[in-house]
C-alpha cells in the first residue's frame, strides 16, 4: 500500500482486489472444512472443551492481519471528502448536507460496531476465536476513527437514524454470543458490503469513495469469519439457544426495516419516491437473510406482517 503521499490508486485497488479473493477463497475452504467435520449429535456440550477452530480462524486472522491499513494511508488533503457539486452556493449547501447524512450514519454504525467486536472479544471461548477478534476490534476502531476525521471535514454530524441505534441495543444487550455473531457479523455485515459499494460509486474521486473500499474488504473478511465461526458454534448449542435467535430475528425484523427506510431531515423529501426500491430492499434483504440461515445451519422464517 502507498504512504499517505501517493495518491496513486491502481496499486491500491489491485491489492483490496487481491483480498477480497482472498477472503472468498479463506470463506469457502473453511467451510468445506466444517462440512468434512464429524460432529455431535446436536445435544448441549461443553464448547471450551470441544470447539475446534483453529483452521478456519487461523486463516482469517492472518488475512485481516496482512489486509491491515491505517487512517494515514488515506488521501487527506488531497481528495476532497465527499462530491463537492456544482451550481449555486444554496445548492452545494443542499448537497453537503446530503453527504453529511451519509457520513453520520456510517460514524453511528461503526461507533456501535467498535462496542460489538469488544464484547465477542471478550466472550470468545477459544483461543484462535479470540486472536481473531483482537484484529476486528482493531479494524472497527480504524473505521471509527477514519468516520470521525471525514465528519469533521463536512462540517460535523447530522441527525442520527434511531432506529439504527435501537437496533445496535438490541444486540448489544443479547443473552449468547452466538446471537451476537449471527445478527451482527452474518447479516448485518453481510447485507452492509453491497452499501458500501453503492456509496463508493456514488462518490468517485473522494476519500468517503476511497474508505468505503477499503470497508468492502474488511466487512467481507467479518462477514466471511462470523459465517465460519457460527457454523461452528451451532454445531454445540442446544436448541433453546437456535430458539434464541430465532427470536431475535424476529424482533429485530420491523426495527430493521424502519431503519432501511428511515431518512434524515436533509432526505426525507425523497423518502415517497424512493418507497418502491426500499420495498424491493427489503424483500431482497430478508431472501439474503433466510440463505444465510440455511448456510449456518438456522431456520429463520420471516415475521408475521412481512
Amino acid at each position: 500500500m502507498h504512504d499517505n503521499g501517493d495518491v496513486r490508486t491502481e496499486p491500491v485497488e489491485d491489492t483490496l482486489l487481491q483480498d477480497a479473493n482472498e477472503a472468498i477463497l479463506a470463506l469457502e475452504t473453511a467451510e468445506e472444512e466444517v462440512n468434512r467435520g464429524n460432529y455431535s449429535n446436536g445435544s448441549l456440550v461443553d464448547i471450551d472443551a470441544t470447539i475446534d477452530t483453529t483452521l478456519e480462524m487461523q486463516k482469517f486472522y492472518v488475512l485481516a492481519k496482512r489486509q491491515a491499513w491505517k487512517v494515514e494511508q488515506l488521501s487527506w488533503g488531497q481528495l476532497p471528502p465527499v462530491p463537492e457539486g456544482k451550481g449555486s452556493g444554496e445548492k452545494r449547501a443542499r448537497r453537503m448536507a446530503i453527504w453529511r447524512s451519509v457520513v453520520t450514519q456510517q460514524l453511528q454504525a461503526d461507533t456501535l460496531a467498535s462496542l460489538l467486536s469488544s464484547q465477542l472479544l471478550a466472550a470468545a471461548p477459544d483461543l484462535p476465536g479470540r486472536l481473531y477478534y483482537t484484529t476486528m476490534v482493531q479494524d472497527e476502531g480504524r473505521h471509527a476513527e477514519a468516520w470521525i476525521k471525514l465528519t469533521n471535514l463536512v462540517g460535523g454530524m447530522s441527525e442520527p437514524d434511531p432506529y439504527l441505534d435501537k437496533l445496535g441495543n438490541i444486540v448489544l444487550n443479547a443473552d449468547t454470543l452466538e446471537e451476537k455473531i449471527w445478527m451482527f457479523q452474518v447479516v448485518f455485515e453481510g447485507l452492509v458490503i453491497d452499501r458500501f459499494r453503492q456509496i463508493a460509486a456514488g462518490a468517485p474521486g473522494t476519500i468517503l469513495a476511497e474508505l468505503c473500499n477499503r470497508l468492502t474488504v474488511d466487512d467481507g473478511i467479518h462477514h466471511g469469519s462470523g459465517v465460519v465461526y457460527e457454523q461452528r458454534l451451532l454445531q454445540r448449542v442446544s436448541s433453546r439457544t437456535k430458539r434464541g435467535i430465532w427470536r431475535m430475528s424476529q424482533e429485530m425484523w420491523p426495527l430493521f426495516v424502519d431503519h432501511l427506510m428511515w431518512r434524515p431531515q436533509e432526505r426525507s423529501w425523497a423518502s415517497r419516491a424512493m418507497q418502491p426500491r426500499d420495498l424491493e430492499t427489503v424483500k431482497s434483504y430478508m431472501a439474503q437473510e433466510r440463505k444465510l440461515a440455511i448456510k449456518v445451519g438456522l431456520e429463520i422464517d420471516t415475521p408475521p406482517g412481512f
